[in-house]
């Protein structure tokens, strides 16, 4: 299942989106992230891990993605192969300048956090 071609382009060019989750009690939380678009593929990682609140609470249920005023909702699928994993930080090294905030999306311990999005 893959997002229709106007959404991809979306997440294409935003620099940050904001990603909605809800907590088990149903608190919705809300924070910027980077998206990455690879192909007809999105993905997302967290750079503080799988402890990560809003990796969590996406891994649990659909979340949204928000860009350019408009409400995308998603669901998460783990990534972590090998290929998916390489193909994502490929395209974070092409879409951010280099730097410590890049460096840190691409350390060891954060690609197992890798998540290709689909349509919720």
């Amino acid at each position: 299942m893959s997002f229709p071609k106007d959404t991809i382009a979306v997440l294409d060019r935003a620099n940050e989106v904001d990603i909605e989750t809800r907590s088990p009690k149903g608190t919705v939380h809300s924070v910027p992230i980077w998206v990455v678009v690879e192909g007809d593929d999105v993905f997302i990682r967290t750079y503080r891990g799988p402890t990560s609140r809003w990796y969590r609470e996406l891994l649990a249920g659909p979340g949204a993605l928000v860009a350019s005023g408009k409400r995308i909702p998603v669901r998460a699928i783990a990534a972590a192969d090998s290929a998916s994993v390489k193909r994502a930080s490929d395209a974070y090294r092409k879409k951010y300048r280099r730097g410590s905030s890049l460096d840190s999306m691409l350390v060891p311990s954060v690609l197992p956090t890798t998540l290709r999005l689909e349509p919720a």
